[in-house]
């Protein structure tokens, strides 16, 4: 490996001892099912998007909660001492991969024969903290 490369694999290794995410693979589940769910909770608040999932009809839902819920321990796991509260924690990036196929035959009329596809997907659910910065005037 060059030593460009290394370099860049050195800083992506250090990003990502900063950054809590948690992922989803082969969930079997459509990924256009799952991508209107991760519509919904993209960008929102941790505490908001755990109630949106937690009484959304839709099946797919369940599993991003239990994602949403495992990217939270990633973050307390890796911030010790701080309060999730007084992190403002909030939903960075959600994106939905299609995974592998299942191919299936269904019989069809006059001795043919239809293929199924059934699809998974791979979900990655990226956290972040909205620190707000107070600013005090001292000229005043």
């Amino acid at each position: 490996m060059g030593a460009r490369k290394h370099n860049t694999a050195e800083k992506i290794k250090e990003v990502k001892k900063t950054l809590a995410f948690a992922k989803l693979n082969n969930c079997p589940t459509s990924p256009r099912k799952m991508r209107l769910v991760a519509g919904l909770v993209r960008g929102i608040g941790v505490e908001k998007a755990l109630y949106i999932l937690k009484h959304s009809p839709k099946e797919a839902s369940n599993r991003m909660y239990k994602l949403l819920l495992s990217a939270v321990a990633n973050w307390q796991a890796k911030n010790e001492g701080q309060r999730m509260e007084d992190a403002n924690l909030y939903v960075k990036e959600v994106f939905v991969d299609s995974a592998r196929m299942l191919k299936r035959v269904q019989p069809a009329p006059q001795g043919r024969a239809h293929r199924i596809r059934k699809r998974s997907n791979h979900v990655t659910l990226i956290l972040d903290s909205r620190v707000i910065v107070e600013e005090t005037n001292s000229s005043k």
